[in-house]
């Protein structure tokens, strides 16, 4: 058994797309039109373009965006990536005007630093426990 597709819950898909793909660096996998207006919109890694899919979901469920803001509220985030380097992509994203809302900080052999993804979400980078 793997993991196969994930999901994140997005105010909207178009600029969901454009911050995944064009600040964070993930490529569009799927873009399929569902009803009216939303999509069955994935990211994947450009390193593992067959991998994990991030399904870019409208947060038009009362309950989905009750739980998403819950969290954003105590700072807890809705998904982790994996980094190299989190210094280095502290320092890349925000220089493309990212906000964080941690900045990067040591836990034993683990760093982690948490960004707001402009969609209604805090994600965590981190790099791999050694």
């Amino acid at each position: 058994m793997k993991i196969h597709l994930t999901s994140i819950f997005v105010d909207d898909q178009a600029k969901a797309l454009a911050f995944y793909t064009d600040v964070l660096g993930f490529v569009k996998k799927h873009d399929v039109p569902v009803g009216d207006q939303d999509r069955w919109l994935t990211v994947v890694s450009p390193d593992e373009p067959g991998g994990t899919e991030l399904l870019l979901e409208p947060a038009g469920h009362p309950a989905a965006r009750t739980y998403r803001d819950a969290l954003v509220q105590d700072g807890i985030p809705l998904a982790q990536f994996a980094v190299d380097d989190v210094h280095a992509e502290y320092e890349r994203l925000r220089d493309l005007g990212v906000r964080f809302i941690q900045e990067p900080l040591e836990m034993d052999d683990v760093t982690t630093a948490v960004l707001d993804d402009t969609c209604g979400n805090l994600i965590a980078i981190a790099t791999e426990p050694k």
